[in-house]
């Protein structure tokens, strides 16, 4: 289930024509599905990297998703 996310280019920014809400919406859809420490990691430097330009009314669920993120990202980790 990895998936690299084409928008975020760490020398441009996200592309033009990029859903910051959408990508909100697939992380959290995927969240329990994502078994590998890669899918969440991956997952997390997504949502980092867009929360600064999510409409302000997104940025709560973006945090909450974030926080669900790093917790999992540690269970995996003491699981290695």
């Amino acid at each position: 289930m990895l998936r690299r996310y084409e928008h975020v280019d760490e020398s441009k920014g996200v592309k033009p024509g990029v859903d910051p809400q959408a990508a909100l919406m697939r992380v959290a859809r995927d969240l329990e599905k994502m078994q590998s420490r890669t899918e969440v990691e991956t997952a997390l430097d997504e949502l980092e990297y867009l929360f600064e330009v999510l409409d302000p009314e997104f940025q709560d669920a973006a945090a909450t998703l974030i926080d669900q993120l790093r917790t999992k990202l540690e269970r995996l980790s003491a699981g290695s």
